[in-house]
């Protein structure tokens, strides 16, 4: 398996390296919260959080689960708003954590649990920076479909960094797919739209043109991040191209619908 990304180096011994990424694994098995690292290790970079969060996903492969794609967040300036982040940052996704729409999901397996409204790409062909651009992205891109992102922040989140944020797996936690797949010769895939509701009442709407003037913008952003560290997108992975909308709380009881347009409906329950 490769680094999928993880920079070495930074400034934290591996020793401490080791220890959060345990923290945020207990955490993960507990369904808690653990303090703020950059609160403990204000030295704490970027790389470190990478390391982290590769030490982290390397244990949960050698546990068993299985590795179906990315995730890419903070790529809207409605979601580094909400965050008080101004770059995007990346994590892995487990086929454990793919739902699909109709689902019932314990909120109780998640921490500080909120929803937003993306698209995700299925990949037809394996995807390498260092120059890679949207028209790439685009034609390796198999099909989009709509997606509801479950976050999961097992870090505390007043005065979080993008530091905190990329340590624990850029807050990923799960993922609604709709049942509605476009090739990008389809649809402008720009002007999806998303209403997303909460016990029948309108919380957020948004475009996904407000991912980086276009979701698939990120696909190439990650190809291009990957090959830094000699890595690339595989065949058959799916991206999570980030969130047009700000993300909406919720908790057990509620009822999540999410309405894209021409690419359909997605709903969830939380129990």
């Amino acid at each position: 398996m490769s680094d999928g990304g993880a920079t070495q180096g930074g400034s934290l011994p591996d020793q401490v390296i080791a220890q959060l990424a345990g923290e945020l694994a207990e955490a993960d098995r507990e369904h808690g919260v653990i303090p703020r690292i950059t609160a403990r290790f204000p030295e704490a970079t970027i790389e470190d959080s990478y390391r982290i969060q590769g030490v982290w996903r390397d244990a949960q492969l050698a546990a068993g689960r299985r590795l179906v794609g990315r995730k890419i967040g903070l790529t809207s300036k409605a979601m580094q708003q909400a965050t008080g982040i101004t770059e995007p940052d990346y994590g892995v996704m487990f086929d454990d954590t793919v739902y699909r729409s109709g689902a019932v999901i314990d909120s109780a397996a998640f921490s500080n649990v909120r929803i937003e409204v993306e698209l995700a790409f299925v990949l037809a062909r394996p995807l390498e920076g260092p120059d890679c651009t949207l028209d790439d992205a685009l034609a390796a891109i198999d099909y989009a479909v709509p997606a509801l992102e479950v976050l999961n922040s097992h870090i505390e989140l007043e005065g979080r960094t993008i530091v905190d944020t990329i340590s624990d797996n850029a807050a990923y936690g799960a993922m609604v797919l709709g049942e509605v797949h476009k090739r990008p010769d389809e649809i402008d895939l720009r002007w999806v739209p998303g209403v997303l509701s909460r016990n029948g009442e309108i919380e957020e709407t948004g475009v996904a043109a407000g991912v980086l003037g276009h979701p698939a913008t990120g696909v190439a952003w990650l190809a291009n991040k990957f090959h830094q560290h000699g890595d690339r997108l595989e065949a058959g992975e799916i991206i999570l191209a980030g969130s047009f909308t700000r993300p909406m709380w919720v908790a057990a009881g509620d009822q999540v619908r999410a309405d894209y347009g021409p690419m359909g409906v997605i709903e969830c329950r939380f129990s």
